[in-house]
């Protein structure tokens, strides 16, 4: 970024709530922690020169004991997150230092790597806005709370929205302080203020876990190398 500072927020205080009992950031994927594959990435970033990680208060410690196990090249903070993911991440911006851009990602989204976090900062340099998704390949309809299908929109026009996201700082800080409700991406804060967005090539193995099933298929794509 022509030495401009990037800050990155791993956003990892979810509950895990459709895991059956498993923490899905520190479940282990091929050999480590799922948590630990994306702070490897970032760490293998050359242009992103900190991170700020948030965790539930109850994993702060684990957190903190995680990211000691390893020397690591760029500082690394932990904090603890809020009630919704909105939250978590403006409890991560409070403790970014000195940056101009800020790459937002999901800790349930371990599969990230080097060139998508760099395709995210390269793509941000157009509109101070940037985020990976993917070309939906399923026809989709929209229906009411009956199920009644009131509309299939040109599947050609929908993405389905990964992290990572990434924002001016001045830009994702103005848009957190005026949010508005709740939302369940970075970007859409951005775009109530009128801002545009642009969408940058994500990656069908970007897989966020959800369910135990999801955890299954990222140990299946870690096993044949990606």
């Amino acid at each position: 970024m022509n030495k401009q500072k990037v800050g990155a927020i791993i956003a990892a205080a979810g509950e895990s709530r459709r895991m059956g009992g498993i923490d899905k950031v520190f479940a282990p994927l091929g050999g480590k922690p799922a948590l630990a594959r994306v702070l490897d990435a970032f760490e293998s970033c050359n242009s992103v020169g900190q991170v700020v990680v948030v965790v539930s208060r109850k994993n702060l410690k684990k957190c903190r004991q995680l990211i000691a196990e390893k020397k690591r090249s760029k500082p690394i903070e932990v904090c603890a997150g809020g009630e919704r993911r909105q939250d978590s991440v403006a409890a991560g911006l409070k403790h970014l230092k000195n940056c101009d851009w800020v790459v937002i990602h999901d800790g349930a989204r371990p599969l990230v790597t080097k060139a998508l976090i760099e395709r995210g900062l390269k793509a941000a340099k157009e509109t101070g806005a940037a985020v990976a998704a993917i070309p939906v390949t399923d026809t989709i309809k929209t229906a009411g709370d009956d199920r009644i299908v009131r509309q299939t929109p040109p599947r050609q026009n929908l993405w389905a929205v990964q992290t990572p996201q990434v924002f001016g700082y001045g830009l994702i800080s103005e848009a957190y302080k005026k949010a508005k409700g709740e939302v369940t991406d970075d970007a859409s804060l951005v775009e109530q203020l009128g801002y545009k967005v642009k969408l940058y090539m994500g990656s069908y193995d970007n897989i966020k876990i959800t369910t135990p099933d999801d955890l299954a298929l990222a140990e299946v794509l870690v096993g044949h190398g990606r």
